[in-house]
C-alpha cells in the first residue's frame, strides 16, 4: 500500500503540472489564432476604406471638372448677356 502512496503523491503533482503546461500552451495557441482573425479583418477594413478613399477622390476630381466647365459656359453666357445690353 505505502508503494501505492508513493507513486500516487509523485504522479498526480506531476500530472497536474503537465496539464497546466498543456492548458497554458492551448490558450496561447487559441489567442494567437483569434489576433490573427482580428488582424485579417482589420486589413480588409483598411482594404475597403483605401478603394473608397480612392473611389471618393476620383469623382471629386470629376466633379471639380464639370465646375469648371460649367464655370467656364456660365462666363461664356454673361459675356452674350452683356453684348446683348
Amino acid at each position: 500500500m505505502s508503494e501505492n502512496a508513493f507513486f500516487a503523491a509523485f504522479f498526480f503533482p506531476a500530472a497536474a503540472a503537465v496539464l497546466v503546461f498543456f492548458m497554458k500552451y492551448v490558450s496561447a495557441v487559441l489567442q494567437a489564432r483569434v489576433r490573427l482573425g482580428q488582424d485579417e479583418a482589420y486589413r480588409e477594413i483598411a482594404k475597403n476604406a483605401a478603394k473608397a478613399q480612392s473611389e471618393s477622390a476620383a469623382m471629386l476630381s470629376s466633379y471639380g471638372s464639370t465646375l469648371a466647365e460649367i464655370q467656364s459656359r456660365l462666363a461664356v453666357i454673361e459675356k452674350i448677356l452683356k453684348d446683348v445690353e
